[in-house]
């Protein structure tokens, strides 16, 4: 995804501030060594259907895009932005005073804390139990044994799972959602079989919603969403085609969820 750059003078060299959806949510990114979100965001905070109320966790939320997007289209929401890197918790905590995001930003918060934590550990940063009502994660989509990490560590922390995969994610988003709380993640769609692996026992209600660079390709990406103790079965839905058949323009529909903040009810 081509982000809009707006850095002024004076600002830090290290830093750049990119606007989403069409410029109603700005955001203070790292300019380099260490991950920037883009496209993955905007889709996992598009996916929360627009009828979404109530208080909502971003775990490894980084610098906040995935939140600030999903704040900014459902107005009946909360966001708490969880981040255990101190450098992009402290520029989500820059995100939330840009003028740009004043109309939403104060709807939202910033925790510093470790996500794979112990339980008693997580209590004690601020992850409560039965605190949420939705949870979103963007989560590492690799395993170390399949791929090599990146030479700086905080960048290789935000693209790599550790050892123990999923699960712990998994346990952390069940810990906080209350009975019947919805679990949304984006992933790599190579990788489908471990977020199952790590949902069962503890989310049903499952749909599958594939993304498809264009027309006749694999997925590349999915969208996987659960409820919280629910034993109603998994479903896939048609999903959706990114790209048109020729050049790099988005299909009208992702570009409406690019561009405009439009939501990608994949429940329907």
């Amino acid at each position: 995804m081509t982000l809009m750059q707006t850095d002024a003078p004076g600002e830090r060299a290290d830093v750049t501030r990119d606007l989403f959806l069409g410029g109603m949510v700005k955001a203070c990114q790292p300019r380099a060594r260490r991950h920037r979100s883009g496209l993955d965001a905007v889709f996992l905070a598009a996916s929360l259907p627009t009828s979404t109320c109530g208080r909502v966790y971003d775990l490894g939320a980084g610098v906040g895009v995935a939140g600030l997007c999903a704040a900014a289209r459902l107005p009946d929401i909360t966001v708490t932005l969880v981040e255990r890197d101190p450098l992009a918790a402290g520029l989500a905590r820059d995100n939330l005073m840009l003028a740009a995001n004043a109309a939403f930003a104060t709807r939202l918060r910033v925790i510093q804390a470790d996500v794979i934590a112990a339980g008693r550990e997580r209590k004690a940063q601020g992850l409560v139990p039965d605190t949420a009502d939705h949870v979103i994660i963007n989560p590492p989509f690799y395993a170390t044994e399949h791929h090599h990490a990146s030479p700086h560590t905080d960048r290789a922390g935000a693209h790599m799972l550790a050892e123990s995969g999923l699960e712990p994610w998994l346990r952390t988003a069940s810990d906080l959602l209350v009975s019947d709380g919805s679990l949304t993640l984006i992933f790599h769609a190579a990788g489908l079989d471990a977020v199952l692996a790590a949902m069962r026992g503890r989310f049903g209600n499952v749909t599958l919603y594939p993304l498809y660079p264009r027309r006749g390709m694999s997925a590349s990406r999915i969208l996987v969403r659960g409820i919280r103790g629910s034993r109603a079965p998994m479903r896939i839905r048609p999903g959706l085609v990114l790209h048109a058949d020729e050049g790099h323009a988005y299909s009208p529909v992702a570009e409406n969820i690019l561009r405009n903040g439009a939501g990608l009810d994949i429940e329907d």
